[in-house]
């Protein structure tokens, strides 16, 4: 042909030329017609034969129809192609503004963000839980010095409280070591292992924040020899906390509760520890236990158990309120081993606005594992403050897990503990400088 759609999508073609194309198929009909007029015999026969078929002014009706119709074609073609083309050009300049105005997204370090992010807020909430708990505690404290008196309180809390919250120290945990009259060999054993003496002691609750005293309370006659004892060790040593409490094993619970509202009013700690006096602590290993759960408003740490409520009488730790357990032979709620166990400030202070209120049961760590139902409370089993004595705590530090405190199960402390709280030490300590060198 002599023009194709590439010619013409190209403009090699003009509309001109087209019209020189028919005006030559005019002047072939035209030339057709003067032929028969002249009466060649040639044409004559030609046009003979054309008449018997299609006239020439058909031929060219069809020429000027099939032409109109091409360019209309070719016309639509050409404005299709134009719009394909446009579209081409305009595509890449499309797809950079919309790169600019979306830029791609790595989805590795969205993700790294958004999990950051999340990780903050959950932080941000435990924060503020840890504030408004702080503050609930606060206000319940204020309470309770207000109302003091009358209540069976200790002095030593009654006398703190009446001053005001404001000049309690902030101390990071206080560890209540409870006593009696006849353990002084006990105390000696303790003071010559784990216990820091005189000026360390001090610089202990200084720099570290951390408070550890003998817990003890009164004689069932005041101001008789067994004070006068307690009154002159504390003189050479400045390490007892006093209640205003009577001394008896069956009254343990009391001494307890009063423990815990005397050192929530006299200290503003973190957390409080009740530890016996025949087991052996790692305060570094003890601190930094208690560090993880630091931001935690409601913890009760130690190791959990569930033991058999004692129905019968005359055997050690019988239940006289068995009944309440319900069938004979059932067992405890879930609570921490007496040996040693820690609680958060808000449960302290707790123990102190309610002691009133508080169920005693015969059995001391049954009570307070009791005083916690109901309550929005997480209970933290830790076995490293509950290993055994060597090899048990031996073979652990020597893996590079240290216990946090070590006792014989069967003795509920450490058998003979006086002679052994020195072996004990020496085979399972974290060592003498440990506290020093650990970060809370």
């Amino acid at each position: 042909m002599l023009f194709s759609l590439d010619n013409l999508k190209k403009k090699e073609t003009s509309f001109p030329l087209l019209l020189l194309l028919l005006t030559k198929s005019f002047s072939f009909i035209e030339i057709k017609e003067e032929g028969k007029k002249m009466g060649m015999g040639r044409y004559q026969k030609s046009t003979t034969s054309s008449s018997s078929g299609v006239s020439a002014r058909w031929v060219f009706v069809l020429c000027v129809s099939s032409f109109v119709l091409g360019v209309l074609v070719v016309n639509r073609l050409l404005a299709t192609s134009e719009i394909v083309d446009g579209i081409e050009r305009a595509s890449p300049l499309q797809n950079d503004q919309a790169r600019s105005l979306h830029p791609l997204i790595d989805c590795e370090s969205k993700e790294g963000d958004i999990l950051s992010r999340v990780s903050h807020t959950h932080d941000v909430i435990k924060t503020l839980d840890k504030t408004i708990s702080s503050l609930e505690v606060e206000l319940a404290t204020a309470r309770a010095a207000r109302s003091g008196g009358g209540d069976g309180s200790p002095t030593v809390a009654k006398s703190e409280a009446d001053k005001s919250n404001k000049i309690r120290p902030r101390m990071f945990f206080v560890v209540g070591i409870m006593t009696a009259f006849s353990s002084r060999k006990r105390r000696d054993s303790i003071r010559g292992t784990w216990l820091p003496k005189g000026e360390d002691l001090k610089r202990l609750e200084t720099e570290k924040g951390i408070i550890m005293r003998f817990v003890i309370g009164h004689s069932s006659s005041p101001g008789g020899v067994l004070d006068h004892t307690i009154e002159a060790e504390e003189e050479q040593y400045k390490d007892f906390f006093r209640l205003n409490h009577i001394e008896g094993y069956h009254e343990l619970s009391t001494k307890t509760q009063m423990y815990f509202s005397s050192a929530v009013a006299k200290w503003d700690a973190d957390f409080y520890v009740k530890v016996d006096d025949d087991v052996h602590v790692n305060l570094g290993m003890l601190g930094s236990t208690l560090a993880h759960h630091r931001w935690k408003p409601r913890v009760y740490i130690g190791c959990m158990k569930s033991g058999p409520v004692l129905a019968q009488k005359g055997v050690k730790y019988h239940e006289p309120e068995y009944w309440k357990f319900g069938e004979e032979g059932n067992k405890y709620f879930r609570h921490a081993t007496g040996q040693i166990y820690a609680i958060s400030k808000d449960l302290a202070t707790y123990i102190s606005v309610n002691r009133r209120l508080l169920h005693k049961y015969a059995n001391e760590d049954v009570s307070l594992g009791s005083w916690f139902i109901g309550l929005d409370v997480e209970h933290i089993d830790d076995r490293s403050l509950c290993c055994g004595t060597p090899l048990d705590c031996e073979w652990k530090g020597q893996a590079g897990n240290p216990c946090a405190a070590s006792f014989d199960w069967s003795c509920s402390g450490i058998c003979k503990s006086v002679d052994r709280m020195l072996q004990v030490h020496q085979r399972c300590g974290e060592g003498d400088g440990a506290i020093w060198h650990t970060s809370f």
